[in-house]
């Protein structure tokens, strides 16, 4: 068994990055749906409701994209996600709801190669966008100074976005 260490492993994602960025970039949306389950979205709530949280506020889809890039960022993200995903996730009510809200496009993209990977094969159980969702924004909120990281993660982002359009 392959073990993947980062998401640059995975050759699913350059496959993925590559055929979205051929044609026309304004022929798809900025973000993409996604679901967070209820724990974790009530951990958003209290971040989006921070005094922190200012100047700009960073609205949902800037925190859940944050908490994705924190995650991303540190040691063994895939290995991270996926043992989270096998030893808490899958323990917990299966028909939690969930919140819908929207994530994006680049930290959607880190996601979906994880859901394509040979981890999230038969005969390994199949995880959802959702799951993934879920699984970075609690592993996010488990880091020291979380909320602080993830505002930091979001501004980063925002800031490669505008660079990206100006190039």
């Amino acid at each position: 068994m392959t073990t993947v260490h980062s998401i640059t492993d995975l050759p699913q994602r350059r496959a993925v990055i590559s055929a979205d960025q051929q044609g026309d970039p304004h022929s798809r949306g900025e973000t993409v749906a996604t679901r967070v389950w209820i724990d974790e979205f009530q951990a958003l709530e209290c971040l989006y409701s921070a005094p922190a949280n200012c100047s700009p506020k960073l609205r949902y889809p800037d925190l859940i994209s944050g908490c994705v890039s924190l995650v991303f960022d540190g040691l063994d993200p895939v290995n991270r996600i996926f043992t989270f995903l096998h030893t808490k996730l899958v323990l917990r009510d299966q028909e939690t709801a969930r919140r819908q809200e929207d994530i994006w496009r680049p930290q959607y993209l880190l996601l979906l190669a994880l859901q394509k990977s040979e981890q999230n094969r038969h005969p390994h159980p199949q995880f959802k966008l959702d799951h993934f969702t879920t699984a970075c924004v609690a592993l996010a909120l488990e880091e020291p100074r979380a909320a602080q990281k993830v505002f930091e993660y979001a501004r980063r982002n925002i800031a490669q976005r505008a660079a990206s359009r100006v190039l």
